[in-house]
């Protein structure tokens, strides 16, 4: 949560699949695991920009950083979003 918020600072709407889909999906559940996999896909097809935050990159990471190529979204870090708005106070 404390990433949505720093993207939110940030002035960008945080969307965060891995926060909110566990509180009605169970990963244990093949099927429920696969409609969280689509519904975090369908939602990354509606951004305009996919915000890679932590120290690790995970293979799910990576996939979406790959699907986001694909659809021409910008991927980028926190640390990326947050030195671009620091540029905008100088």
């Amino acid at each position: 949560a404390q990433y949505c918020r720093a993207v939110y600072d940030a002035g960008f709407a945080p969307i965060c699949p891995a926060l909110f889909l566990p509180l009605f999906l169970n990963d244990a559940v093949p099927e429920e695991h696969k409609s969280s996999i689509d519904i975090g896909r369908d939602l990354l097809r509606r951004s305009r920009v996919l915000v890679v935050c932590g120290h690790t990159v995970t293979e799910s990471m990576k996939n979406d950083i790959a699907v986001a190529q694909r659809l021409g979204i910008t991927a980028t870090t926190l640390e990326g979003i947050l030195t671009v708005k620091g540029q905008g106070r100088r």
